[in-house]
């Protein structure tokens, strides 16, 4: 096994998502605390800030509020990310808002996650909410789910409520073809089940959260997908150093690539073989995703920023006719005839949406084939006409490069953000009956 190899696989992607005042701050930087991953004049600065606003104790839920804003209102207004790491595992953790107008950015940082902890009030229950945290979660085909069921110590660690609250998500996740979903009665204000398992949960014989973190299966290896690199930069320096060099930059967003291998340009469809893969550290013989190389081609192609390299030979699906899964982002509603951008790669181009096909129910997941419209943070399909080809991937089979936003070309703004191909909606469950149709 290389070393990049072994690295990947100890790396665990996470994000979590919660209503407002679930407490999800405090179990973030409770994560940090107890797995000392603060320095010392982090935790100085909210020990200060902890004391100027009255507390008795440490309020650990600063160790994550970043932003002035944050502080000021006791909310947070963006997706932030977290690093720590233990003895067996490094983690990456994608801290996304509460707030339901930020449903957004909780698509933003489920995108590439492996694990969402979803949590929930012990004294509140299952709420909208977490239902639509759950429902995208599945929708962006996020493997494992983590239920907190936090502030037990607010209803006395009782046993009663934490099944019924986790009875009640299980039937949910169920319904959308979750299989993996672990509950946690947990206080992340005073630690219990967090790091360190609670003395006051004696009825609870699973594991701590950072002990099921740490040994959660990372089922994806983006080095075992299919190969794909989509072209950010195209290098031509000129100089008397290199007069010649023509390299083309970017991330490995799946698979593997090794010097000699035949590729494809899509969309154009042009083939030749890499002669040499670049780095500021020298060159290399393969890369891996996600590792960002330079690669040099055997041919003098017509090679431009949002191009794809694939393996020559692979089945790949160029066209000018997008149809998606989307999350609504937007007040203003899809209507059919609206010019917007579509970004997808790195590529942008034009697109005019020419219909929405349908939308999802978060309640009972039922869903409906009439709809005609999406309103803010609605689950539906759009079928979009672009003004030129580009690869589309199924989102089902390629994670990284079946993903696109659209934009609204006027202003800038994200109108929604969607996976490639419509069967991403039914397939939320593996069972096509509990997606039943209107």
């Amino acid at each position: 096994m290389g070393t990049t190899q072994h690295h990947e696989r100890d790396l665990l992607r996470l994000a979590t998502a919660g209503s407002v005042d679930d407490g999800k701050s405090t179990l973030i930087g409770r994560l940090l605390y107890d797995t000392k991953s603060v320095l010392a004049d982090q935790l100085a600065a909210v020990e200060r800030a902890s004391v100027a606003r009255g507390g008795a104790v440490v309020d650990l839920a600063l160790l994550t509020d970043g932003l002035r804003a944050e502080r000021e209102q006791g909310i947070t207004i963006d997706v932030a990310y977290r690093y720590f790491s233990t003895a067996t595992r490094a983690f990456v953790l994608a801290d996304t808002p509460g707030h339901v107008q930020y449903t957004r950015n909780m698509v933003t940082g489920a995108s590439t996650a492996e694990l969402a902890i979803v949590l929930v009030d012990a004294r509140k229950g299952v709420l909208e909410q977490t239902r639509r945290h759950a429902a995208i979660a599945a929708l962006l085909r996020v493997p494992h789910i983590v239920l907190a069921v936090n502030k037990m110590d607010l209803v006395g660690f009782d046993e009663a409520t934490f099944r019924a609250i986790a009875a009640d998500f299980a039937r949910y996740a169920a319904d959308l073809g979750v299989r993996d979903v672990q509950a946690i009665p947990l206080s992340a204000l005073e630690g219990d089940n967090v790091v360190d398992a609670s003395t006051r949960t004696p009825w609870y014989a699973g594991p701590t959260l950072l002990e099921h973190l740490e040994e959660v299966p990372v089922d994806r290896d983006p080095t075992t997908e299919a190969f794909r690199f989509p072209v950010q930069v195209v290098i031509r320096p000129r100089t008397a150093e290199h007069p010649d060099y023509r390299g083309y930059a970017g991330r490995v967003a799946s698979g593997v690539v090794r010097v000699g291998d035949e590729v494809v340009v899509l969309p154009a469809g042009g083939r030749t073989r890499v002669v040499g893969i670049d780095t500021a550290d020298g060159e290399l013989t393969q890369a891996f995703a996600p590792q960002s190389v330079t690669l040099r081609l055997e041919d003098d192609l017509d090679v431009s920023r949002g191009d794809v390299l694939a393996p020559a030979g692979a089945p790949t699906v160029t066209g000018a006719d997008l149809v998606g899964t989307v999350c609504w982002l937007s007040e203003r509603a899809p209507a059919p005839g609206a010019r917007v951008l579509v970004r997808i790669g790195t590529r942008t181009v034009r697109g005019l949406v020419r219909s929405v096909g349908s939308r999802l129910d978060i309640d009972n997941l039922t869903i409906d084939e009439g709809a005609t419209t999406l309103a803010l943070n609605e689950i539906g399909t759009v079928h979009v006409r672009l003004a030129e080809p580009v690869v589309l991937d199924a989102y089902a089979e390629h994670r990284r490069t079946g993903v696109f936003l659209l934009v609204d070309q006027a202003d800038g703004s994200t109108l929604a953000a969607g996976m490639v191909g419509p069967s991403v909606l039914v397939a939320a469950s593996d069972d096509p009956e509990r997606c039943r149709t209107r």
